[in-house]
């Protein structure tokens, strides 16, 4: 019998790799979207067919309850949320209500469905680490959220664990460092950078406005951290992971990476910077020590921080091709 898995989120990044990588490993797997229809559907749009959707939300206990009772799923991955750090200090109730208080939503409908042996996954942040007290931050580093968004992730992950102890539930976290992908959302920082390159390569704009160009971020590929997630509830006994790169690389370092694509080796003309886009409390540096994943999941990054930005720029060259047809 198949295993089956619900993913909250399916329509984000994360959520619709992780449903490739699921179906490849011959799961049944479904999927909680928002106010979504087959034509709004982005990432997710080719998993119609494959995956059964269930309008959903993490604000609504009742919606909750009603599709993990339909769906019995082995596994559960708590993947949605607010997760554009810059607007949550615009949405911080909105923010602390669908990233924290989700959470808890979903830990009481699975402790409620009386099925002891649902696996959870929680899709913790690097952002809960905010002023590194630790360079680079493991599982036992101490926690500073800068953000409510941060703040936020952080009363999930407390969740978490808390109903782990409380009520011996196979509950984990995956305190996951900035990965990307082509299915990043525009507003990110990483996407308005590869879709801007693409748009100044094709003559379609002259330059991109950014924010803080020295923020300093551990950046992996987000295929990669799914297959993590996946690892994690396949262990023996609930435990929580870092998964990063061990690698810290700058905006600047990305804008470098992503001009030399199209060619360009100096970009100064090219970006300007916009206060609108400077946080009220700046985060300058996250990076992470994965060991602890390497020794006990054997996981390790496969795609490097070079090949990912080649990969978000193409992608996104080709997309506006087809636009532009």
């Amino acid at each position: 019998m198949k295993k089956k898995a619900l993913i909250t989120g399916l329509n984000g990044m994360d959520g619709s790799h992780l449903a490739d990588f699921l179906l490849k490993k011959d799961y049944e797997v479904f999927g909680v979207i928002k106010n979504k229809t087959n034509e709004t559907l982005t990432n997710a749009k080719h998993l119609i067919g494959k995956v059964k959707m269930y309008n959903a939300d993490l604000t609504d206990q009742n919606s909750l309850f009603r599709v993990v009772k339909e769906c019995e799923p082995d596994e559960v991955y708590n993947l949605a949320s607010q997760s554009f750090v810059g607007d949550s200090w615009n949405t911080p109730e909105l923010t602390s209500n669908v990233t924290g208080l989700g959470v808890l939503r979903m830990l009481e409908t699975i402790r409620e469905s009386n099925n002891k042996n649902i696996k959870f996954y929680q899709a913790s942040s690097s952002e809960m680490f905010g002023k590194m007290v630790e360079n680079p931050a493991n599982e036992k580093t101490q926690f500073y959220p800068r953000s409510p968004y941060g703040v936020s992730k952080l009363y999930g992950h407390w969740l978490t664990k808390n109903y782990r102890e409380s009520h011996d539930m196979f509950a984990v976290s995956g305190i996951l460092f900035n990965h990307e992908s082509e299915r990043r959302g525009y507003e990110f920082v990483t996407r308005k950078i590869s879709d801007g390159v693409a748009k100044i390569h094709l003559g379609i704009i002259d330059k991109i406005y950014l924010g803080n160009l020295k923020a300093a971020r551990d950046w992996g590929y987000a295929p990669d951290y799914v297959e993590a997630m996946w690892l994690m509830l396949q262990q023996e006994s609930p435990d929580d992971f870092v998964i990063a790169t061990g690698i810290v690389k700058t905006i600047e370092d990305f804008l470098d990476c992503a001009f030399q694509e199209i060619g360009i080796n100096n970009w100064s003309k090219y970006v300007g910077i916009d206060n609108r886009y400077m946080r009220p409390a700046e985060v300058d540096v996250l990076k992470g020590d994965y060991s602890k994943a390497k020794e006990k999941l054997g996981w390790e990054p496969k795609i490097n921080f070079e090949n990912l930005v080649k990969r978000m720029v193409k992608n996104d060259i080709e997309l506006q091709k087809k636009i532009d047809i």
